[in-house]
């Protein structure tokens, strides 16, 4: 497997690259190609393809990890700039509207319609179910919770705010063979959750925890918690960014010992 950094905080030491809030990486396996979200913002997705020498045509699906604007905003553009019909899988809640409340209320959830993504060649595949939807390409489906979540953001419904539960973050499982790779987004359904759902569904060790793992702000028992338990299924690395955060990843990587960063060029194989 090869993974490739397009859209992220960071741009990394690649002249020319943009590094913008949002993520985004290509996963190469077993002959397919599948774009994991689409950033933030369509431009900047599409300026680092290009300098990646990643063409949007060349991609065989689209996994989309949740709904929320800064995995989905480039979903319009890519489209219009690949001419042609792509499948997308996700979860069903992809298309809610979300809101934030702080600093001010504000959508942020998936910038466009449903039809006018199909409009432009999106083929939706949405189920709450785990799936292999490409040879070794696996979805989490909707994440079993047995331990903390980072869940964010409100729903509306009757008129009010309730508190979203953000049920359709679902993970990337790559299967290696002997192990799997497994890629996260934002990780608002647990990285502990994930990893185990990503153990009982292959029945394999995982090689690679990949993304962003939403771990800004979180307290150092929950921190101490998360490295105790990661260690003890065995996780052969991290790679962290976007809503890790900078001092929760300096955490991990004193105390984890394969831990890296995760920025716009990064390679990655596994």
């Amino acid at each position: 497997m090869r993974l490739t950094v397009i859209f992220e905080n960071h741009a990394g030491y690649r002249k020319g690259l943009l590094g913008y809030h949002g993520f985004s990486v290509l996963v190469e396996h077993s002959g397919r190609k599948v774009l994991v979200d689409t950033g933030t913002d369509g431009s900047v997705l599409l300026h680092n393809m290009d300098s990646l020498g990643i063409s949007p045509g060349e991609v065989d699906a689209i996994f989309l990890t949740h709904g929320h604007y800064d995995h989905t905003g480039g979903l319009k553009a890519f489209l219009q700039e690949r001419g042609k019909g792509v499948d997308v899988y996700a979860h069903p809640d992809i298309f809610q509207r979300r809101i934030a409340l702080e600093p001010k209320p504000r959508e942020i959830g998936i910038p466009f319609t449903r039809e006018e993504l199909e409009d432009l060649g999106a083929r939706f595949h949405l189920t709450p179910k785990p799936m292999e939807f490409l040879p070794g390409f696996l979805s989490s489906g909707e994440v079993e919770r047995r331990h903390w979540d980072r869940a964010v953001g409100y729903l509306t419904k009757n008129g009010e705010y309730v508190k979203d539960p953000v049920r359709d973050d679902v993970a990337l499982i790559v299967d290696l063979g002997g192990e799997v790779a497994v890629i996260t987004g934002c990780g608002h359904s647990g990285i502990l959750n994930i990893a185990e759902q990503a153990i009982r569904l292959t029945g394999k060790p995982i090689g690679a925890l990949i993304g962003g793992f939403h771990l800004r702000g979180a307290k150092r028992k929950l921190l101490d918690g998360a490295i105790g338990r990661l260690k003890s299924l065995k996780v052969g690395g991290l790679y962290a960014g976007h809503c890790t955060g900078v001092d929760e990843y300096a955490y991990l990587k004193a105390r984890f010992q394969k831990t890296g960063p995760l920025h716009v060029g990064l390679s990655l194989e596994l």
